[in-house]
């Protein structure tokens, strides 16, 4: 097999027993080769230009930065880097988040060797591949009404700020309400611009009163 048929990985992981087994299964099967593993997305960004990875495999939890923060970060620098999720996590906030912003697949680390293998030469042919449940959760959102979307994406305290934000609350009302600090407001007042897509208080409100999200 030609060294340009061969697809070239790298793993971003801070697990270095799973990032050694990884690389050896992938160096032992046809057609692949893992030319880098990095324990952290600073290690990434200095060698992915000498590695040249087709495909990167990203897991989300890390220390430090995440690997939804370092996905952003590794695609404004190299976007021609095609990067694929690998991880445990299948909740739909931390999918949407990770395609957002620029991940073209996403898979699940229980997924068998040849499910992975299949997912790869896939994501380096163009493709979006996704573990069957993480998958469903994808036409679930797209089959779900628009009002019914968003709700899904924040999280139950997430709806208690939005919620009282609708009733005219302050940041300080607010925390006194829920019997938190005003930092930890100002917190969650960020995930819920993020999740809606908004840039203030009053286009958040004018979007949750649209959308019937409170």
């Amino acid at each position: 097999m030609s060294e340009k048929s061969i697809i070239r990985i790298a793993i971003l992981d801070d697990d270095q027993e799973f990032r050694e087994v990884l690389s050896m299964i992938l160096n032992k099967s046809e057609g692949f080769k893992c030319v880098a593993t990095y324990q952290s997305c600073a290690e990434a960004l200095k060698k992915i230009e000498e590695d040249l990875p087709d495909i990167l495999l990203l897991d989300i939890e890390m220390p430090g930065k995440s690997g939804i923060e370092s996905l952003k970060e590794i695609k404004s620098v190299f976007p021609t880097v095609e990067v694929m999720m690998l991880t445990v996590y299948s909740d739909s906030e931390k999918i949407f988040q990770s395609l957002r912003n620029g991940a073209v697949g996403y898979l699940l680390k229980k997924s068998p060797t040849d499910k992975l293998l299949e997912a790869i030469r896939e994501a380096s042919e163009g493709g979006a591949p996704f573990s069957g449940e993480v998958a469903r959760k994808v036409l679930q959102y797209f089959q779900t009404p628009v009002g019914q979307v968003i709700p899904s994406l924040l999280s139950e305290r997430e709806k208690e700020v939005l919620d009282a934000l609708v009733e005219g609350h302050s940041t300080k009302n607010i925390a006194d309400k829920l019997f938190v600090s005003t930092h930890t407001v100002r917190f969650h007042l960020h995930n819920i611009y993020v999740k809606l897509h908004v840039n203030s208080r009053s286009e958040a409100v004018a979007k949750a009163i649209k959308n019937r999200i409170v």
